[in-house]
């Protein structure tokens, strides 16, 4: 027993925490609710700022992209969708012009305070993104201030200002002539005649729809309203002859069998 008790009293004690080879715990300072709020709400906006920015930086530029149909980043098109335009605007809170053809006359770019007009098949439409060349000087001025619709399809700029159409399928028509039409009888003539001025009021509807598809389906210009005209207005107009130019392309009749040897 008093071996034991010897041995017990020599054994060393353990080490503690508190011995200087082992490493002191650091203390972790806590945070109060309070402050952990305080310290949220102690942002910088510049980067938020920064953030809506560039988001609507980015969004125009795809916009622009998408409406100008790929033709610019940066809004800048040469020819902006009617609805980007003041004047577009304005015409649906007015509602549709109605012009007498006199007062059409006074848009035909000569007063320059005024926009340039044009009519065509009753329709009028805003050609002053395009000044330059429907304004006075320019090679299609003598559609400005009228409705030219008969010199659309004749090409008689200056003669055909007019929008008469009456007779204008002349110039679709074959010549009459005494040593090419003797090849048919008098009722084969009077049937071939009806055929073709049939065909040749076809051909000048077509013609002129091709250029009222061309102003109504335009980006640059833009419908404004109508032309008010006289009621009878046809029949107080003399009829009118076919311009030289559009009589000159006329040629004579092919003989049946002999198309080849005429082209």
């Amino acid at each position: 027993m008093a071996g034991i008790e010897s041995s017990a009293r020599q054994r060393k004690p353990t080490a503690t925490p508190s011995d200087a080879s082992e490493p002191e715990l650091v203390k972790v300072p806590t945070v109060s609710p309070k402050q952990k709020v305080a310290k949220e709400d102690a942002y910088n906006p510049i980067v938020d700022i920064f953030r809506v920015l560039t988001f609507l930086f980015v969004a125009s530029c795809g916009l622009s992209y998408l409406i100008s149909g790929g033709e610019t980043w940066t809004w800048g098109m040469k020819n902006p969708p009617k609805y980007l335009q003041k004047g577009w605007w304005e015409s649906q809170w007015r509602g549709p012009l109605y012009l007498t053809p006199a007062e059409l006359s006074a848009y035909d770019g000569t007063d320059e305070s005024k926009p340039i007009y044009l009519a065509i098949n009753g329709t009028i439409y805003d050609v002053s993104a395009n000044r330059r060349t429907y304004g006075p000087g320019g090679s299609y001025h003598f559609f400005a201030g009228c409705d030219a619709s008969r010199a659309y399809v004749t090409g008689c700029f200056a003669e055909d200002r007019t929008p008469d159409m009456r007779g204008a399928e002349e110039m679709y028509l074959p010549l009459d002539d005494p040593e090419t039409d003797r090849y048919w009888t008098a009722e084969q003539l009077r049937e071939l005649r009806k055929k073709e001025r049939a065909e040749a009021k076809q051909k000048v509807q077509e013609a002129l729809k091709h250029w009222v598809d061309f102003f109504a389906k335009s980006k640059k210009y833009r419908k404004v309203g109508y032309v008010k005209m006289e009621e009878g207005w046809k029949k107080n107009t003399p009829r009118r002859q076919l311009c030289d130019a559009a009589q000159q392309g006329r040629t004579k009749r092919k003989i049946p069998g002999r198309e080849e040897e005429a082209a």
